[in-house]
C-alpha cells in the first residue's frame, strides 16, 4: 500500500493511493466502495496518512482493504476514481516531520569518493545529523540554488524511514515494528560552501561547512508517497538510482548500507525518543557530484527513484534575488 498527500485547485491537503500515474483521492473511494458493497468502511482520519499506516494507525486494517478493493478495480471504474498524477500537486507525504534525522557515510562507495575511508560496522558508528524543516520540499517542486554559495550544490538518493510509533532504546531485533513505511529522500548538498572566506582557520571549520551545506531551503525533497512497512518487509533489497537531465548518477541497493535501516533506528533511539512522523534518512550511494566533480545547475532536472516506491522528480533552479 502506497499513501500520498496532494492537493487540488482548492489547496485543502488530501490523501490518496499513490499508483505511479495516477492517484486515488481515499475519500472518493470510501464513498465508492460503500456504494458498491453496501457496507460502511470506518476510516476514521483520512487527512494524515500515520492514522492509515502500521504499527498504530487507527484505520490501518480498514486502509488495507480499501486498497485490496481498489487495486481489485480496472477500467471504467478505477479511471472515475482515479486522478491523473500531472493534474495534482505531489505534497511531502508527512506534513511536518518532528525531527528530519540524517545519516552520513552510511555507504563505502560513497565514504571513498568524497575522501574518507569505508569502515567496517564493527569500527565505526552511524554518523547522524538533522536537517531543519524549512528544507522539505515535495515531488516536483523546485530545488533553489542559493545565491550565497551557487557552485558546489550536489544531489544524495537516500530511503526515507517514517516513524509510526514512540520509540526509546529498543532493539536492533525490534526497531522494525516501529516502521510506518518508507519514502524517498534526495539530501541535496551545498559541497562548496565557506562562510566568511576570509576567516580565521579553526580546527572545526571544514565540519561545519559541510553541516551547513545541508541546510539551504529547499534541500530536502521528500515524497512522492510512504510505502506501508508491512508491505516491504526487507528495506535493505532495494534499488535505489538518481539521474541529473537523464543521465545516470547513482545506481545502488541497500543491501550496501554499512549500518542498516533496523540498526539505524535503534541507535538513534538509543540517544532521543522517536515519535511518530520522525523521518530519518539513511544514507547514499556512491556516484553523487562530489565524486564525479560535477555539480548542479539551474534548468536541470533531478530524478530520485526507489524500485517499489516511487519516483522524485525536482527542477533546479536559481535564486532570485
Amino acid at each position: 500500500m502506497r499513501l500520498c498527500r496532494f492537493s487540488l485547485d482548492d489547496d485543502v491537503p488530501l490523501t490518496g493511493f499513490y499508483r505511479d500515474d495516477r492517484v486515488v483521492p481515499i475519500d472518493q473511494a470510501i464513498e465508492a466502495f460503500t456504494e458498491a458493497m453496501q457496507l460502511e468502511l470506518l476510516i476514521l482520519d483520512t487527512d494524515d496518512p500515520l492514522g492509515l499506516l502500521p504499527p498504530n494507525g487507527a484505520s490501518h486494517h480498514a486502509a488495507w482493504e480499501l486498497a485490496r478493493w481498489v487495486d481489485g478495480l480496472g477500467g471504467e471504474a478505477l479511471d472515475e476514481l482515479a486522478i491523473p498524477v500531472e493534474d495534482v500537486l505531489l505534497l511531502p507525504p508527512i506534513e511536518r516531520p518532528g525531527k528530519i534525522l540524517m545519516l552520513a557515510r552510511n555507504y563505502p562507495e560513497h565514504s571513498v569518493e568524497v575522501g574518507d575511508i569505508a569502515a567496517e560496522r564493527a569500527e565505526t558508528f552511524p554518523y547522524v545529523f538533522m536537517k531543519p524543516i524549512t528544507t522539505m520540499v515535495g515531488a516536483r517542486d523546485e530545488v533553489v540554488i542559493p545565491g550565497i554559495s551557487p557552485d558546489g550544490i550536489d544531489w544524495e538518493v537516500e530511503l526515507g524511514v517514517v516513524i509510526g510509533a514512540a520509540c526509546k532504546g529498543v532493539s536492533e531485533e525490534d526497531a522494525l515494528k516501529y516502521v510506518a513505511g518508507y519514502t524517498v529522500i534526495n539530501d541535496v548538498s551545498d559541497r562548496g560552501f565557506r562562510p566568511n572566506p576570509s576567516r580565521k582557520k579553526r580546527e572545526r571549520d571544514a565540519f561545519f561547512d559541510w553541516l551547513h551545506g545541508k541546510w539551504h531551503d529547499t534541500f530536502c525533497p521528500i515524497g512522492p508517497c510512504i510505502r506501508s512497512s508491512d508491505s516491504l518487509p526487507n528495506p535493505q533489497a532495494l534499488r535505489l538510482r538518481l539521474s541529473v537531465d537523464d543521465e545516470p548518477m547513482q545506481d545502488g541497493s541497500t543491501s550496501q548500507m554499512i549500518f542498516p535501516v533496523a540498526a539505524i533506528v535503534s541507535f538513534v533511539s538509543s540517544i532521543v525518543t522517536l515519535e511518530p512522523g520522525d523521518v530519518i534518512g539513511t544514507g547514499t550511494p556512491g556516484g553523487t557530484g562530489k565524486g564525479r566533480g560535477r555539480f548542479l545547475k539551474p534548468g536541470e532536472v533531478m530524478t530520485a527513484e526507489i524500485d517499489g516506491i516511487g519516483r522524485l522528480v525536482n527542477p533546479v533552479v536559481a535564486e532570485q534575488e
